[in-house]
Formats: C-alpha cells, sequence, structure tokens
C-alpha cells in the first residue's frame, strides 16, 4: 500500500524498534503508541526529523487508543505481556486491548490492521496466555475482518527475553533446568524476520484477512536449545531434568516477584510444543527465509562468553 501514516502500538519493545527500523526506511510517517512516550525517545534517530513520534496511548484507554490511530492509513498492534502484574491481565491487554485497537481502526477507516498474536494461541486453550490470545483473535477477526494476523513462535534477537535468560544464568549457575525433561519443542524465529513479515504484509494487499505461523528454518527440542547456547558461548553446565510438578512449586513462589523468572502459567505453556502447525501459512509464503539461529547467536551473546568478545576460541 502508498506509505503515509502508520500508529505502531507497543513499538518501543523488542520487536517493535526492529520494526519502527524498517518502516522509517520505507518512508512511513510513524506514531508510536506506548504507555510511557519519553521512554521511547530513542526511536526517533531512527528516521528522520518528524518522521517518528512517541505518544502516551495505554490500550487499557479506549480514548486514547481512538486518538492515536486517527487518520492512520494502516495500524499494526504488538502488544503483548508473558505475565501478569496489576491492571496489566492478559483479558486487558490481550483480549480487551486487541478488540479496541482493531474497532477503532475499522472505525478510523485505516486501510490496514496487523495484529501479532502467537503460535499456540487457543480459545479453549489451558493457559491464560494463549486462551487470553486466542480470545484477542477472534475479538479482531470481528471487529476487523480483513485483519492479518501474525502467530510467532519464540522470537530471538539482541533484546530477546529468553535466550538472554538463560545465557545470563549460565554465567553464574553450574546447572540449568531442562523443565519437563527439556522435550518440549521449538521453533525459534528471529526477530527481524518478524519485522519483515509484518512490512510485507502492509505492503501486499493479497496477505489481508490471513493469518500466518512464524517459526525458524529449524525444530529444537528445549534440551537441544540448551546444548546450543551453552556451545555459542563458550561453557560446560550441568543440564538438570527438571519434572514439571516441581516446576509448579517453584513457579508459585517466582510469580511473586516483582519481574518473575517463572510462572505457573508459563508452565503450562511449556507443556505444549510451540512450533508452526501443519498446513499453515509461513514465512516462506511472504517471500522470506529465516534465519537460523546458528547465525544470529554470535552477533549477540560475547557478553557471557568467559573472557567477553575477544575470547577467539568460541565457535562464532
Amino acid at each position: 500500500m502508498a506509505r503515509g501514516l502508520i500508529t505502531v502500538f507497543g513499538g518501543s519493545g523488542f520487536l517493535g524498534r526492529h520494526l519502527v527500523r524498517r518502516l522509517a526506511k520505507q518512508g512511513w510517517t510513524i506514531r508510536v503508541a506506548v504507555r510511557r512516550p519519553s521512554a521511547a525517545a530513542f526511536l526517533k534517530p531512527m528516521g528522520d526529523v518528524g518522521q517518528i513520534t512517541p505518544i502516551r496511548a495505554p490500550i487499557q484507554d479506549p480514548g486514547a487508543v481512538r486518538a492515536a490511530v486517527a487518520g492512520a492509513r494502516a495500524v499494526v498492534n504488538l502488544v503483548g505481556i508473558l505475565y501478569e502484574k496489576g491492571d496489566r491481565d492478559f483479558a486487558a491487554i490481550h483480549a480487551r486491548g486487541a478488540q479496541d485497537i482493531a474497532a477503532a481502526a475499522a472505525e478510523s477507516g485505516a486501510g490496514r490492521l496487523v495484529h501479532v498474536s502467537a503460535i499456540g494461541a487457543d480459545l479453549h486453550g489451558e493457559a491464560d496466555y494463549a486462551r487470553s490470545k486466542g480470545v484477542g483473535e477472534a475479538a479482531v477477526k470481528t471487529a476487523f475482518p480483513t485483519a492479518t494476523i501474525l502467530r510467532p513462535s519464540v522470537v530471538f534477537g539482541p533484546e530477546d527475553d529468553f535466550i538472554n535468560r538463560f545465557a545470563a544464568m549460565a554465567r553464574v549457575s553450574p546447572v540449568l533446568p531442562l523443565l519437563g525433561g527439556g522435550a518440549t519443542r521449538f521453533q525459534p524465529v528471529y526477530v527481524g524476520d518478524v519485522a519483515d513479515a509484518i512490512a510485507a504484509c502492509l505492503a501486499d494487499p493479497a496477505t489481508q484477512g490471513k493469518t500466518y505461523e512464524l517459526g525458524g528454518p529449524r525444530i529444537y527440542t528445549f534440551k537441544e536449545l540448551m546444548e546450543l547456547l551453552l556451545d555459542r558461548i563458550g561453557r560446560r553446565r550441568l543440564l538438570i531434568p527438571w519434572p514439571f510438578a516441581l516446576a509448579d512449586l517453584q513457579a508459585a513462589c517466582l510469580e511473586k516477584l516483582p519481574v518473575p523468572p517463572l510462572t505457573r502459567d508459563q508452565v503450562k505453556l511449556l507443556r505444549r510444543d510451540n512450533v508452526v502447525s501443519k498446513g499453515a501459512l509461513t514465512l516462506s509464503d511472504l517471500s522470506i527465509e529465516p534465519c537460523a539461529m546458528e547465525s544470529i547467536l554470535p552477533t549477540y551473546l560475547d557478553r557471557y562468553r568467559k573472557g567477553g568478545r575477544f575470547n577467539r576460541t568460541v565457535p562464532r
């Protein structure tokens, strides 16, 4: 579609910063809708003067959402949370927030809406996270039938909260837990590929009303991911199988922390594989060849190695 004004909800997050950079290069004028505009100021140098404007628009505030999409040719919703705290619960963010954004986009006359959900989104899912994502998708389709929905697997990249978390743990702990024995399967996808997928959907009208599942070129078990991580940072650690029942007990305590490293709902998610469904539309349908983890991890894991980036004995 022709370039113009686009509103990106959650544009200052992990995926958002990569998307904003791409949209700026393509010539979009970008309105970044976030809770704290001052925290999104780092995005401005990614474009020309005045091209990128952070604005305050919490998605729990329908009035702010409507103001954020007013006049936009396209809208992208990237907002998501991994755990609940206070009024930021799954239902408010993934379901009602997604519905309000879609309804506001339709009301304002936006031509396109791209909604980023997650693999495993399920109206009847056991985990609250997966169920709220499923409710959100259904609400988006009702309010904006031509919306494009993207469901990425675990997203990795320099600022991710998955690989970095376990790499940090491996730097100080002699053991790494393999939740559920480490058999759960993942299909990690590079953050740059997800950003490219969003941009491709905005550019191609044929993607309207479709759902794509985004995964990388290879499927790994959780154990294989930990082994790959340890190889990349050149550390030897004991991998200990950790039954889900024990993980549940630990999560019941850990989820009370301000930033919980594990919650009981996340343990439920880890009981199910997180891979692209058979027959789903994928990155290849968007003419995107996914990047392999093996080629990306060395670009941002230097700090976890012994000797840091100056240690040349670690495979790159």
